[in-house]
């Protein structure tokens, strides 16, 4: 390295010395370079730097001892810069080896550079080796470039700027005369009138006497550490004892006092431009509060209804379904008309809450997540669409518990039909009768048999329809389920016994046979012929007593045919009856001609002619009964069929009406003329000949709640359902409402701003021919769509044209008056807020700032940047 003396450098550090602004150190005489080896000069430095460096670095919680030791691996060297910077400086390496420590000091060096000083005989190796004098000399280029550098007064800068500020500072005080850095200081008299001058309660200037420099420099030195948070850089008895102080360490002295005094006169201002931004800005919170309070409890309310309206949980009976429906009916109509009133006054209040912070020149209201009036819309849809399938579903699950009662009903009939012609069929089947039966017995045993097999066989069709009814039961979820498997499982294992019960018997019967010859035809004949016949009665029978359920009048009149074509059959069954019991009688005729005894009934068959003149008896009671019940359901669906046709005539003539107001509303919105109060009040007077219809809407419901009663699913005489009269009522209230708010807006806006009614036809001309085109036009519509809906209203663009004449208070200079207060520094602490603000806007800033998080942070630092940035809406750069 070449040494700065016999290179003969005119700074003696190294360096050009002259910063970037000017050439205040070129000059330096003999005398001044020869003092660089005086050790009192070493020491003065020494001490002067040491105590300026840690009054930065205790901002980031650290401080050095030993000035040439403590930067040698260069990581405080580089907090250092950070601190007075308020720059990030690259991340240092963290390793003990001397090339970690070599690449820290360049970074730092490197850093000096770019801010425009020219380092020169400054290397890194120097510091880290601890060359004290190129440490020192590092140091001075340091409090040049970022504490005296851009000082400046009346057109003087630097070196020259402190000098004039510290005579015309010091002009009025006797004794006093400041011409340059080093002996005019001596007797401590300029640090006390410098003081005095800016705070005159801390010293008795008029008590300090000339010849006693040390208790002056004393006084002055302790007074600024005090009360002026000046650390103390110098010794009284280094400064007396030299001839001549040292220059550098006299200017960082005196620098630190610029600094402290500088600031105070800007703090008033400051803090009442602080004070204005906050209180537009505390006024416009409690109005966002007051929203996010309202939407959270709708939201709350959506929250809690949406599960409720999407629970499918069925019930066993239609009776517990019934309930539920009547519950929904309540919901409609208690419970969820108040909550669209409150959405709609949401809205409003949103708007409101927009157009106040727009003339406050504040950001467009961003409520927290989840709580945008399009996430409330979003949530009033998923509940309205919940609510729709609600009902679909209770409807459709009525219908299906109507058709399990059916069906357990039919269920339950047949079993007990069926179960009655099995009552003693298996004991039947196991007698062995046979085996000591005449060959006439066995005849009529074996013809008895064959009739039961027909017997059997008609029966098949009955077991098949059971098991087909217990199986669809299943399929629909029928909740007795379990009790209905197990009987249909017992008839089907008592019918597979009773068929191997049959096959059994016969086979012993035809064994048999072989033996016996002698057989009554007629018997046979009889039993042939009266087993079918009884069976179609039991089925007659069955098919009279059966329920059944319709929706409509096609469906009751095709049962009521079916029932006629059934009658129209009797005639012919009548003649069967006729015959079958001729059989009979002629068996007797024959036997009492022939003198034949017999044994009494037929022995073929269990059908006895009392049986069939019995169950014929019953069809002709049952045939009536039919008669009355199908005429009785007739009855009925016409009466629904008149509960349709009025629903449909009202709903015809309101679902129209409420479509051409709509279409009104859209025009009187573009057409209006007048002034905006004329405007507001025909506004009104069409709101009240809206809810004057109200009425209407009454009448219908009371139509549709009839309707519900009757249990009617459809209706084929109009398009119009009562879900899609309530939603269309509600937009037409709602969209009246919002145009009756965006006239009150437009009020506001032209109080606020002295708009006239001549401009705001004007805005209200350029708004409706307002066209898309440029970039420009992309920035209006960034403010005055701040949301990017894709909607501009006439309000947002009235706000846009007061607006653009208008000077208001921007982030930046927030943030400016902040770092007034806080003393130049990056962050600041809550005392310096209570002691510059009114405490209440004090305290709101302390509760709403944010940790300071920078490098030179210390205990209690509260982040201004970020807390000014947030007030405007704008990111933290």
């Amino acid at each position: 390295m070449v040494d700065y003396h016999s290179a003969g450098q005119p700074y003696p550090y190294g360096g050009n010395g002259l910063g970037p602004n000017g050439d205040y150190m070129a000059q330096e005489d003999d005398w001044d370079r020869d003092l660089l080896l005086d050790p009192a000069w070493e020491k003065q430095q020494r001490k002067t730097f040491t105590a300026w460096c840690n009054s930065h670095l205790r901002k980031a919680g650290t401080q050095i001892e030993n000035i040439d030791e403590d930067f040698r691996d260069g990581l405080k060297l580089m907090l250092l810069l950070e601190v007075i910077s308020g720059e990030r400086l690259p991340k240092p390496e963290r390793g003990k080896m001397r090339v970690h420590k070599i690449n820290n000091v360049n970074k730092a060096l490197d850093f000096i550079a770019s801010k425009g000083v020219k380092l020169v005989s400054i290397g890194a190796e120097e510091i880290v080796d601890g060359n004290a004098k190129m440490t020192l000399g590092m140091i001075w280029t340091i409090i040049l470039r970022f504490a005296i550098q851009d000082i400046s007064v009346e057109e003087t800068s630097a070196k020259e700027g402190l000098l004039l500020w510290c005579q015309r500072k010091t002009a009025p005080y006797k004794n006093v005369n400041v011409q340059n850095f080093h002996i005019s200081w001596k007797d401590g008299l300029a640090f006390n009138a410098l003081i005095h001058r800016h705070r005159p309660e801390l010293i008795e200037y008029d008590k300090l006497r000339k010849d006693d420099p040390v208790t002056n420099l004393n006084n002055a030195f302790e007074v600024a550490e005090k009360y002026l948070d000046i650390p103390k850089m110098l010794d009284a008895e280094d400064i007396v004892n030299t001839a001549r102080p040292d220059e550098k360490a006299i200017m960082t002295y005196v620098s630190s006092f610029y600094h402290a005094f500088s600031g105070a006169q800007k703090a008033e201002t400051a803090a009442n431009r602080i004070c204005k931004v906050l209180a537009v800005n505390q006024e416009n919170e409690h109005l966002m509060e007051d929203y996010e309070k309202l939407a959270s409890d709708l939201l709350e309310w959506i929250k809690r209804t949406i599960p409720w309206l999407e629970d499918r949980s069925p019930q066993k009976t239609i009776q517990e379904m019934q309930q539920k429906l009547e519950d929904f009916r309540d919901y409609r109509r208690i419970h969820k008309p108040p909550k669209v009133q409150e959405k709609c006054q949401l809205e409003i209040n949103f708007n409101t809450l927009q157009t106040k912070l727009r003339l406050s020149n504040r950001p467009a209201f961003m409520p927290s997540e989840g709580k945008m009036v399009l996430d409330i819309n979003n949530g009033w849809q998923h509940l309205e669409q919940a609510e729709k399938g609600y009902e679909e579903w209770l409807l459709n699950e009525i219908r299906r518990l109507e058709r399990l009662d059916h069906l357990a009903e039919k269920f339950r009939q047949k079993a007990s039909i069926h179960e009655a012609w099995t009552e003693g069929k298996e004991a039947m089947l196991k007698q062995k009768d046979y085996e000591t039966a005449t060959l006439s017995d066995i005849k009529a045993l074996i013809r008895k048999h064959e009739a039961f097999e027909s017997d059997l066989a008609a029966h098949q069709d009955r077991v098949e329809q059971i098991a087909a009814i217990a199986q669809e039961l299943n399929e629909l979820d029928y909740y007795d389920s379990p009790s209905v498997n197990a009987r249909c499982q017992k008839i089907c294992d008592q019918w597979d016994v009773l068929g191997s019960l049959t096959h059994s018997r016969r086979e012993a019967l035809e064994k048999t046979e072989k033996q016996l010859e002698m057989i009554d035809e007629l018997h046979l004949e009889y039993a042939k012929r009266a087993a079918p016949f009884n069976n179609w009665m039991e089925s007659a029978m069955e098919d009279l007593q059966d329920m059944f359920i319709v929706h409509t009048i096609e469906e009751i009149e095709g049962l009521i045919a079916a029932h006629d074509q059934f009658k129209s059959t009797l005639p012919d069954a009548d003649k069967e009856r006729e015959a079958i019991l001729g059989i009979q009688r002629e068996a007797q005729r024959i036997a009492d001609f022939n003198s034949i005894k017999l044994s009494g009934n037929n022995p073929y068959t269990s059908v006895t002619p009392q049986i069939i003149n019995s169950k014929w008896e019953r069809v002709q009671q049952l045939v009536p009964k039919r008669d009355h019940a199908l005429l009785d359901e007739q009855s009925k669906q016409q009466s629904n069929e008149h509960l349709r046709r009025q629903f449909a005539s009202q709903a015809n003539i309101v679902g129209p009406w409420i479509q051409t107001k709509m279409e009104e509303i859209g025009r009187i919105s573009i057409e209006m003329n007048g002034t905006l109060e004329d405007q507001l009040n025909h506004l009104k007077q069409y709101e009240q000949s809206i809810v004057d219809y109200k009425p209407n809407i009454d009448l219908l419901e009371q139509q549709h709640q009839l309707i519900q009663e009757a249990l009617i699913f459809d209706n084929k005489h109009t398009n119009y359902t009562m879900e899609h009269i309530r939603v269309g009522w509600e937009q037409l209230l709602t969209t009246i409402a919002r145009t009756i708010n965006e006239v009150e807006n437009q009020i506001l806006t032209r109080d606020a701003k002295g708009i006239s009614q001549e401009q705001m036809q004007e805005f209200r001309a350029s708004f409706n021919h307002f066209d898309k085109g440029d970039a420009e036009f992309n920035r209006i519509m960034s403010v005055v769509d701040p949301n990017n809906s894709g909607i501009v209203t006439f309000q947002a663009f009235i706000d846009f044209m007061s607006r653009e004449t208008t000077d208001t208070d921007t982030a930046d200079q927030v943030i400016a008056s902040f770092k007034v207060l806080a003393g130049d520094k990056n962050y600041i602490t809550a005392e310096e807020l209570l002691r510059e603000l009114p405490p209440d806007q004090a305290e709101y800033c302390i509760a709403r700032m944010a940790p300071y998080q920078g490098p030179d942070t210390v205990p209690g630092a509260l982040d201004y940047k970020s807390f000014s940035t947030a007030l405007y809406g704008e990111s933290d750069l």
